[in-house]
């Protein structure tokens, strides 16, 4: 884990497409994070959320954790970063052990966990998450804590996470260049999903749709498990590419004009509402009007949407998601995103900011940072697990021992 100082701090790494932000979390010991540290960098060398130039992606990543170590006054040793992109794939499994000592252990919920992830990949990919969606013992389904319950056969339903291989290794390598440590690559919708979710949204279903620069991504939870990810490449890059294709007007200043004045749906913009267009070479700027814009931004969403919806129908799980739609990431942000989707999804939707985490409060409160607040949480839930792993494993081996010392006495 992050140790910096002695105290023990959290380190949040998001590659994304677009920027790349280095979050620094204080642990309390109650478990509780203070962000104490944030660094921002626009991101050269991403394309779709995979690494296309190993340079650039390693200078932008100094210059975001140079900013956070500044702000937190700390050095950085280590990060959990997130990984996201079109080769990252999903499966359910499945897998089944006899339970040794008619009272399930540790031991046998981490040979259940290999039995479900002994599923043939292909060889270009590896397992980034085994997720646990539920146990069953002795046919009893629907547990979510096995330990200490007797039965004979324990059954695991799992989400298998992966990525392409040279996808995560690039990733590494850019990292380890800047002399950092990589504690755990992390699914970035999955990190997302811990920083914007409720308990409630979880249990009834909900659909997270975390919309960044180079990919949209998405992660379906129902009865409090996740059951599936998908990734679509297409997101905000593309929109700001539509408005400098639409407007004749280099990329930098469609990216400005999109953040600044872009609605998503073209009747809640104004006709009467104009803006500046800067232009190609000397020639002067223009201007154009509001709704313009939009007409060139809704179809867009529109078709986003719709692959959204089509991923969603295609998951089994389009009637399953009651608490509806979560839009989260820094191109849902738009106005009129919401409103827009709702008439698509004819379902509740809602623009997520992260929580779960105090201390600059005023600044993290943006769907931008939703991912990176996301990968603090998700280290610290790793920490928690490990301690209890460990404490559990201790317990078991102190008992083994026990009942070895009573049979050399009395035999």
């Amino acid at each position: 884990m992050s140790q910096v100082q002695q105290k023990n701090m959290v380190v949040g790494l998001d590659i994304g497409t677009s920027k790349i932000v280095a979050v620094v979390g204080e642990v309390a010991e109650d478990g509780s994070i203070e962000v104490v540290g944030l660094g921002s960098s626009p991101s050269h060398g991403l394309k779709k959320g995979v690494v296309v130039n190993i340079d650039s992606t390693v200078q932008s990543i100094k210059r975001a954790v140079e900013e956070a170590e500044l702000m937190a006054g700390c050095r950085i040793h280590s990060v959990h970063a997130g990984i996201a992109g079109s080769h990252i794939q999903s499966m359910n499994s499945h897998g089944i052990v006899a339970v040794r000592d008619r009272e399930v252990t540790h031991m046998d919920i981490e040979r259940v966990i290999d039995a479900a992830q002994a599923v043939a990949i292909p060889q270009d990919q590896r397992i980034l998450h085994v997720l646990p969606q539920e146990y069953v013992v002795d046919f009893q389904e629907g547990i979510r804590e096995p330990v200490g319950m007797s039965g004979v056969r324990l059954e695991a339903k799992v989400h298998l996470v992966t990525g392409a291989v040279n996808a995560a290794q690039n990733i590494e390598r850019c990292i380890e260049r800047c002399d950092l440590q990589v504690d755990d690559l992390v699914l970035e919708q999955l990190a997302s999903s811990y920083s914007v979710l409720t308990d409630d949204e979880r249990e009834l279903g909900v659909c997270v749709v975390d919309i960044g620069g180079g990919t949209t991504d998405i992660a379906i939870f129902t009865e409090g498990a996740i059951r599936h990810t998908a990734v679509i490449p297409i997101a905000g890059d593309q929109v700001t590419n539509d408005i400098a294709m639409a407007l004749r007007t280099p990329t930098q200043h469609a990216e400005k004009i999109k953040i600044k004045y872009a609605c998503a749906l073209t009747q809640l913009a104004k006709a009467d509402e104009t803006i500046k267009v800067p232009s190609v070479g000397d020639r002067p700027p223009r201007d154009l009007s509001r709704q313009a814009l939009a007409e060139v931004v809704e179809p867009r969403y529109d078709e986003l949407f719709t692959l959204i919806q089509s991923e969603l129908r295609r998951s089994g799980f389009e009637d399953l998601v009651a608490a509806g739609i979560v839009l989260t990431g820094g191109t849902a942000k738009m106005e009129g995103v919401v409103e827009l989707a709702e008439e698509i999804f004819h379902m509740p939707v809602r623009l997520a900011r992260p929580h779960g985490v105090s201390g600059l409060s005023d600044v993290i409160n943006n769907p931008v940072y939703s991912t990176s607040v996301g990968l603090l949480l998700h280290a610290v839930k790793q920490q928690e697990n490990k301690a209890l792993r460990q404490q559990g494993e201790n317990d078991e081996k102190s008992t083994f021992y026990r009942i070895k010392d009573w049979i050399k006495v009395n035999f």
